[in-house]
């Protein structure tokens, strides 16, 4: 287990092969994936593949991290940065099993990997895309202090794309 970050609540760490069946579930469950423009793995092998094939660490130096919490030492989901060659930008991204909505951990994860970001690779932006029906992530990139830029084609659906600087990271 590769260990990025560490919150007062969390472990955010690589994701690996044998996170597959987390994965799996969580990508399984419509109401997780209804914003994101994803469709279900097939199953847990393709969960599988899909995680042996991830190459952000490689390539960029971060990525999605698994999330775990300290506590209990359950995967509640992912949260992390992606870059994107097509646009040139890294975004922030979240993901949890719903039975961890609405209980401060998208926020308190997104926090740190912005600071990490920010902090270790000296990006000098970072956006937060999301449809614009999905308010919870909405409410939870506002509260980082992303601020709305533009309107843009979510897969068909009306994307809002928000933003941030360094100086501007709140919490």
């Amino acid at each position: 287990m590769k260990k990025i970050l560490e919150t007062e609540r969390l472990i955010l760490r690589e994701l690996n092969s044998n996170d597959a069946l987390s994965f799996y579930d969580l990508n399984n469950n419509p109401n997780v994936i209804k914003y994101t423009g994803n469709l279900p793995f097939e199953n847990v092998e393709k969960a599988r593949d899909f995680l042996l094939s991830y190459r952000d660490y490689d390539e960029n130096g971060f990525g999605r991290w698994a999330v775990i919490e300290k506590a209990t030492e359950k995967f509640l989901g992912w949260c992390g940065l992606k870059y994107s060659k097509e646009t040139d930008e890294t975004d922030i991204g979240f993901r949890f099993f719903e039975e961890y909505w609405n209980k401060g951990f998208a926020t308190e994860s997104a926090k740190a990997c912005l600071e990490y970001g920010f902090n270790e690779f000296h990006l000098s932006k970072i956006v937060g895309r999301v449809m614009a029906e999905n308010i919870a992530s909405i409410k939870v990139l506002e509260k980082l202090g992303l601020v709305y830029d533009r309107e843009f084609d979510f897969d068909g659906h009306q994307g809002l794309r928000y933003k941030i600087e360094p100086a501007r990271l709140k919490i």
